[in-house]
């Protein structure tokens, strides 16, 4: 498909950097995302070209046109660069393939615009613009793709996975991100070469669905994980979701549950000045995993009933594992693995109502993630019964306003003791250590329980407490 696109579509950027290679003797070309976008009506500060020039000569050729220009891709061809607030990466025309057990291509130039184009992962990145003139190369058919909404490769699936098996899970992030359906080719292929990913490095597989799950559509692209056999490779957690049925039999399966809670807990998030912007991975993948302990956890009681006992905080220690093996940092681990452990509390107020202390406790256990557990509570309850649904909406309102009113008068999302640790020290004449933490804590329960007591009223709280301790606490102060 050869047509010319009005030079408006596209950057100056795009066209002096097309210049500069042609003048030098070299063929330009802008390729993949950045072309696709166009014709979604989008635009990227990313900016990905393809030449037949090697990287020693696409330096010659941007040194003194950069900003800044960096050489940590050489190896595979590339040269990045910055240009007027846009990330550039030129990349010599190459043909990659993985060995067999090996986690790293091969890489390998090559010399024509047509075969870079086909080693591409999809038809609708293996698009290109030749420079200067914005003549559209579109050998596989990807506008036309693009336009019908479906995913297919510019080779056979077998061999485009073959290649880079890390195409099957971008193939589910690219439903998710772009609604496109994969083409059944496709499908097939992912699902009899499923167990290929394994030879792909967890930090890639994690990339992928960081995008799979903050995309538009997350839920399509989680289900064709889930049905190729991606999924058991990669998340079998939410795989053995399948399995589950839920306790109130109100739901397909936990499995379906999973995917509505992740739909509702997206579009809860807010905008950019909102308190959980969106797309918010820690709230999305939090409502995924939510229930996954229940597939260690599932009990069948007399009568038929069937009971999930503790799936919450095993849940979480699963949720855990599962993101260390997929080498997330520790802050993101910590963030969802919390949610998922407290995503059943606030059922207990929603039975019994609780006092100040409970709600105290809530918000301090929840901390700095209390706005996304709020989305995720509420975002959990699916039920088709209007009237508990309702109910269950009513009561986390009222916990809501309750968090609220103590906020205003206790400074709640930073509870601390009434008496700091020197203080403490310097009133049981004691010196630091473990006798310290304990007269700590113990104050920081009355604070709990009782709400903010006043520096005088907790210094007689402490004296009465440290009067009623044994001899063998005080000598060891």
């Amino acid at each position: 498909m050869h047509q010319r696109l009005e030079r408006s579509a596209v950057s100056p950027v795009v066209i002096e950097l097309g210049k500069l290679f042609v003048d030098a003797g070299y063929e330009l070309s802008l390729v993949g995302g950045p072309v696709r976008d166009i014709f979604l009506g989008r635009t990227s500060p990313d900016l990905d070209f393809t030449t037949n020039a090697t990287p020693d000569e696409t330096i010659a050729v941007i040194k003194r046109w950069a900003d800044a220009y960096w050489e940590i891709g050489r190896d595979f061809g590339t040269i990045g660069l910055r240009r007027d607030g846009f990330q550039i990466e030129v990349t010599t025309y190459r043909a990659e393939a993985y060995d067999q057990d090996s986690r790293k291509p091969t890489v390998a130039f090559g010399s024509s615009l047509h075969d870079d184009l086909q080693r591409r992962d999809f038809t609708i990145n293996a698009m290109a613009l030749r420079l200067p003139g914005l003549e559209l190369e579109d050998p596989f058919g990807g506008a036309r793709d693009l336009h019908a909404g479906v995913l297919r490769t510019p080779s056979s699936p077998e061999e485009s996975f073959s290649d880079d098996p890390l195409r099957m899970m971008r193939a589910a992030r690219f439903a998710s991100q772009l609604g496109v359906r994969v083409h059944e080719d496709v499908r097939r292929a992912m699902t009899d070469m499923a167990e290929r990913i394994s030879i792909i490095s967890a930090e890639r597989v994690r990339d992928e669905l960081v995008k799979l799950v903050c995309g538009s559509r997350p839920r399509a692209g989680i289900d064709l994980l889930v049905e190729t056999g991606l999924a058991d490779r990669v998340l079998p957690e939410v795989s053995a979701l399948r399995l589950e049925v839920d306790e109130h039999h109100r739901h397909k399966d936990v499995y379906q549950h999973s995917l509505q809670v992740l739909e509702q807990a997206a579009g809860m998030e807010t905008d950019a000045a909102g308190p959980v912007p969106g797309p918010d991975f820690i709230l999305r993948f939090a409502a995924l995993m939510h229930d996954v302990g229940k597939s260690a956890t599932r009990r069948f009681e007399a009568g038929g009933a069937v009971s999930f006992r503790h799936h919450d905080v095993v849940g979480a220690k699963m949720t855990a594992k599962r993101m260390k093996a997929l080498r997330f940092d520790n802050d993101t681990i910590k963030a969802v693995a919390r949610l998922v452990e407290l995503h059943m509390r606030f059922y207990g107020y929603g039975e019994a109502g609780w006092t100040d202390s409970a709600v105290r406790r809530y918000v301090t256990d929840a901390g700095p993630q209390l706005e996304r557990l709020h989305r995720l509570t509420r975002s959990d309850v699916t039920t088709r019964n209007q009237r508990k649904a309702d109910r269950l909406s009513f009561a986390y309102d009222d916990l809501e306003a309750r968090i609220g009113e103590l906020a205003a008068q206790e400074e709640l999302a930073s509870i601390r003791p009434d008496l700091d640790g020197g203080r403490i020290m310097e009133l049981l004449s004691i010196r630091p250590g473990p006798v310290v933490g304990r007269a700590y804590n113990f104050l920081l329960e009355e604070r709990m329980e009782h709400g903010p007591l006043g520096a005088e009223q907790a210094e007689q709280r402490l004296l009465a407490w440290w009067a009623e301790q044994d001899a063998e606490l005080k000598e060891n102060k």
